[in-house]
């Protein structure tokens, strides 16, 4: 249909490797897309929940979506993680930190949406898992 799609050039990557669709557009460590004259930013900042997982910020709208990365408050583990690196967990949770703390809405992977206290309480068990 001509719609673009988009993704890191790390995820276009493996899927390739597994025989899997790949998006229209790749981008290595951020890229910033208009929307409807809002500012969609994406950016990768290493390996958390998997390898290749990105975060997707609309700054105009306090938002940012983790995908599965961040944990709902009910939740008290990552998950699984067999894609991921625990060891590198926590480093890219305080990326997501530093960039995103102005975030009003935090949108998990799974679960309901909430503040940027989901953030920290991922991070929280990301470092007790690192212990």
């Amino acid at each position: 249909m001509g719609i673009p799609s988009y993704s890191s050039n790390m995820t276009r990557d493996i899927a390739k490797s597994k025989g899997l669709p790949q998006t229209t557009e790749g981008f290595s460590d951020s890229l910033i897309i208009n929307f409807d004259n809002k500012a969609i930013e994406l950016y990768y900042y290493g390996a958390a929940h998997t390898m290749d997982n990105i975060v997707a910020g609309i700054p105009s709208e306090s938002i940012l979506y983790a995908s599965c990365m961040i944990k709902t408050l009910s939740q008290n583990n990552l998950g699984f993680t067999g894609d991921g690196d625990l060891h590198e967990y926590p480093r890219t949770l305080k990326k997501i930190h530093n960039k995103f703390q102005n975030a009003k809405y935090v949108i998990p992977g799974h679960g309901k949406f909430g503040g940027y206290d989901l953030v920290k309480h991922t991070l929280e068990i990301s470092l007790k898992l690192n212990q």
